[in-house]
């Protein structure tokens, strides 16, 4: 569940209780459907509630400029990576207005991040969710799946710190966000920006989400992890080298879930091609960088709400890949870690229990 139904209720309700001196978004009426969905990936009505979100939010903020035109060239960039032509003889904003209003729509999206990205607090909300990752992959407690989302960025080339620090180990310049979804591909935590060279573990040991997973705030539950990842109280990583039938399901099973994360990330680049380049980054704009990544995620989350589907492929999506940086089991020094593995692999994945 990508946020829990209260939450949404309750949006809801805030929006209709605004809605008396509201505007309705008619500056999307000039296009049809069919149209519309083209040039924001998006459907009538998720746009639309879209669109009144940010105008609720943006009260709080002075502008003279319309909003609904600031919303339109905001979700026009995110879903074609660029300011379209059709969109800038629609709406009476110049250039530079325009990227202001991308800007501070983004900005607003973002901040609504802790609305439409939940991660399980509760322990019936924890156990729903180990639960449907069970159903699905049979492996038990866990609670999502975690994977840094590499997205391109331009780098100078004459500037070679500034470029080494990007170039991520797939030998691309890129941003990274440090991702956690379900096993439905709902986002369930989109947090922090860094540098695409800085390790994954270096990521989650420095989050917020991370400290608290690996302290057991959360319970006695597991975060599906690549093999970039180092076995740990929290992170369930793949048994690298499998040497019984056991071990070999348990792997195929780890697969399958964290398949979901590559189609997870690989289905918001195909709505939000914004995604697939950045732009030009440095270290002082990650921030800015880190708030399209979060805003994205955020419009995932209420596109599936309210199932929205994907757009056709206008073009060859980026093929993702989870980096490995940490081969065999050298990494794997928690001794009391790798037990719970093994008994779990014991448990769920003996032939006895084909």
């Amino acid at each position: 569940m990508a946020f829990a139904l209260p939450v949404w209720i309750a949006v809801q309700d805030e929006l209709l209780g605004h809605g008396a001196d509201g505007e309705s978004p008619n500056c999307f009426d000039s296009f049809d459907d069919e149209t519309l969905f083209e040039m924001f990936h998006l459907t009538r009505t998720c746009v639309a509630f879209v669109a009144d979100t940010v105008r609720l939010h943006m009260r709080k903020r002075r502008t003279n400029l319309s909003v609904e035109d600031m919303v339109m060239v905001t979700l026009d960039y995110y879903a074609q990576g660029l300011s379209s032509a059709a969109v800038q003889n629609r709406v009476s904003l110049s250039l530079a207005e325009s990227f202001g209003a991308i800007c501070a729509v983004t900005e607003v999206i973002a901040d609504m991040a802790d609305r439409f990205i939940s991660f399980p607090e509760t322990l019936d909300a924890r156990a729903s969710v180990a639960t449907d990752v069970e159903k699905f992959c049979g492996i038990p407690k866990v609670l999502g799946v975690l994977a840094p989302g590499h997205f391109r960025v331009r780098t100078s080339t004459s500037e070679k710190g500034s470029y080494k620090n990007f170039l991520n180990s797939l030998g691309y310049t890129s941003v990274q966000t440090q991702i956690i979804c379900d096993c439905e591909g709902n986002i369930l935590s989109a947090a922090g920006c860094w540098a695409g060279s800085t390790s994954e573990m270096k990521i989650w040991e420095s989050s917020a989400k991370g400290k608290e997973m690996e302290e057991g705030v959360n319970g006695s539950y597991w975060l599906i992890g690549g093999e970039g990842y180092c076995l740990s109280k929290a992170v369930l990583s793949p048994v690298v080298h499998p040497t019984s039938v056991k071990e070999i399901r348990f792997n195929q099973a780890h697969e399958k879930i964290l398949d979901i994360m590559r189609t997870t990330l690989a289905s918001m680049m195909s709505r939000f091609r914004c995604l697939m380049q950045l732009g030009f980054a440095e270290e002082s704009s990650l921030d800015k960088k880190g708030n399209i990544i979060k805003a994205c995620c955020v419009l995932h989350n209420i596109a599936k709400k309210f199932s929205v589907p994907l757009p056709p492929e206008s073009g060859e999506v980026e093929p993702l890949h989870l980096v490995m940086q940490y081969q065999g089991e050298a990494g794997e020094s928690n001794l009391e870690a790798l037990k719970a593995r093994h008994e779990l692999i014991d448990s769920s994945f003996s032939e006895e229990r084909k």
